[in-house]
């Protein structure tokens, strides 16, 4: 008899913080992925609008839809069994109208089946997200450098360094923590900020360029397995170099088919 898998839940999060368990978080847009990375142990799959770089190519996070990412959404939940799956909301879909935040937001609950959406800003969006929260749908936030923002930024670089940005994060951590997320991801800041901020709130941070005292990490898939060549940032460590792998698996299958040798008479049918 096969034993009961138990789901990764806010409540665990929330658990792994008080013991100091680092939490390990990566970024999934299908099936196969999220089955390996569920299996491979990690905690949260994030169904990134990245996917807007990774796999359609756009050179920012803007162009993706609702409908695309709910269709990622179904297929990384259909391949986690264990791992709680934290869809992104998409730019557009929660700024400035907080009830159409919260349609969308059922939106992705209902559709994909996931665990918890992921919203990007502070102040700005509050009242889309106490919405979305009063509806009973989990809210992880995102502060620092918010990529649905990167016109206004003008850029990639470390946010927070300044002084009045730097207060302006730890407002915003506060305002969000009160309105009841689970969890904050803080990208690209300073680390000794979010140290600060880390043992400032009861919930759970996760960190993608905020140095080791988060309480957890994220990275995006593509980038860690070394699919994705051009963007190199400093606190990109690559564990891959599946570029590689996959350029050398389709060279030696064209040489084969080339040279006849594949198929062979064992993998053909008399």
């Amino acid at each position: 008899m096969e034993s009961k898998v138990k789901r990764i839940t806010t409540r665990t999060l929330a658990e792994m913080k008080a013991r100091k368990e680092p939490i390990t978080m990566l970024t999934a847009y299908d099936y196969t992925f999220a089955r390996l990375l569920d299996e491979a142990g990690i905690e949260v799959l994030l169904v990134g609008d990245s996917a807007a770089n990774v796999i359609a190519g756009y050179e920012t996070t803007l162009p993706i839809t609702l409908d695309e990412m709910i269709y990622h959404g179904k297929a990384v939940v259909r391949g986690a069994r264990r791992a709680m799956v934290v869809v992104d909301m998409p730019f557009g879909s929660y700024q400035g109208d907080s009830k159409a935040a919260l349609r969308a937001a059922i939106r992705i609950m209902k559709e994909t089946g996931a665990h918890a959406v992921k919203v990007e800003g502070g102040e700005t969006i509050l009242d889309s997200v106490q919405r979305i929260i009063s509806a009973g749908i989990p809210v992880m936030g995102h502060l620092g450098l918010t990529p649905q923002s990167i016109y206004q930024f003008g850029g990639y670089r470390v946010r927070a360094r300044e002084a009045a940005e730097a207060e302006k994060l730890r407002q915003d951590a506060r305002l969000l923590a009160k309105a009841g997320i689970f969890a904050l991801v803080l990208e690209k800041i300073p680390a000794s900020l979010a140290k600060e901020v880390t043992e400032s709130l009861s919930i759970p941070t996760i960190g993608i360029g905020a140095g080791v005292h988060c309480d957890g990490q994220v990275l995006v898939l593509h980038d860690m397995l070394g699919l994705t060549q051009a963007f190199s940032p400093r606190f990109l460590r690559r564990y891959a170099d599946m570029a590689h792998i996959v350029s050398t698996a389709c060279q030696r299958y064209i040489q084969d088919v080339k040279n006849r040798t594949f198929p062979s008479p064992e993998e053909s049918y008399e």
